[in-house]
């Protein structure tokens, strides 16, 4: 068995907490997480907020697209209570944690990357088709270079990696900050890349579960290109064990402690497979006895 895929939390512990609240990061980080995954979308103020969907409806008790509002008007919203309802509480009870509450904005989870004490990446996907194209990547940029992780020293790696389904939104990070690693993710594998190679200058694959369930062979073929695989989203103990098996090299999961207590568990060793017993071919029609 070789080096563990690392865990990536998506949207945070987000099984169990609201996603993309700052309270589903801290538990993932609490948990062990290896990394954390976000999307991004940018506010009519141009602020770059973590949230996966076009509207906001179903993730807060707002309602309308999120690109044509201003961040303080996005803040004055509950974007917790879909996922654990306060109404039980009683007047007398404690209020909920208001990280679990707020609208998450970029730079405080890249605060929190940097304030965690420990090493933990950042993979950042940027959401398309947007009214806003290429102003999410130019913003996204600016907001990293604020860290320091945009443009990487020769020798160094920034620890915050760009995901996205489009080429495009790569092809523009590779030519503003060409020392950052991108992650093409896919939903199916275009026939050209089955080979398992990527775009010129995309550093990683981004198969869904689904691809290498069905296709495992493609974890080897892209390794073969120099590429790692990050496989999304993993969420049992099966599907876990099935890609550390094949070898992905990062896991993305809704359920991070699950997934590193799978991998931490010891796991019986395998009696040899026996060999095939010969049978016909399916093809053929079996010949009668003379």
């Amino acid at each position: 068995m070789g080096k563990r895929p690392s865990v990536v939390a998506h949207r945070g512990a987000s099984e169990v907490s609201p996603e993309h609240t700052l309270a589903a990061y801290r538990r993932a980080v609490e948990a062990g997480a290896d990394g954390l995954e976000c999307d991004v979308r940018l506010t009519a103020d141009g602020h770059l907020v973590c949230v996966h969907d076009r509207r906001i409806d179903r993730t807060s008790n707002g309602r309308g697209v999120l690109s044509t509002m201003r961040l303080e008007e996005l803040d004055s919203f509950d974007w917790g209570s879909w996922k654990t309802p306060w109404a039980d509480l009683d007047d007398e009870a404690e209020l909920p944690d208001p990280d679990l509450l707020k609208v998450l904005t970029l730079e405080r989870l890249l605060e929190t990357v940097r304030d965690a004490g420990r090493p933990l990446e950042l993979a950042i996907e940027t959401k398309h088709p947007t009214r806003y194209a290429g102003l999410v990547e130019r913003r996204l940029i600016e907001m990293l270079d604020r860290f320091g992780w945009a443009h990487p020293k020769i020798g160094s790696e920034s620890p915050v990696r760009v995901m996205s389904f489009s080429w495009l939104s790569l092809r523009r990070m590779r030519v503003m900050a060409p020392g950052l690693r991108t992650v093409l993710l896919m939903d199916r594998v275009p026939l050209r890349f089955r080979d398992g190679s990527l775009p010129t200058g995309v550093s990683y694959a981004g198969p869904s579960l689904e691809i290498v369930t069905a296709h495992p062979e493609f974890v080897d073929r892209a390794h073969k290109h120099g590429h790692q695989v990050h496989v999304w989203t993993v969420n049992t103990e099966q599907d876990v064990l099935h890609c550390a098996d094949i070898g992905v090299d990062a896991i993305i999961s809704d359920r991070p402690e699950l997934a590193l207590n799978t991998l931490a568990a010891p796991r019986p060793a395998r009696l040899p497979t026996p060999p095939p017993k010969p049978s016909r071919s399916p093809l053929r029609r079996p010949r009668r006895p003379a």
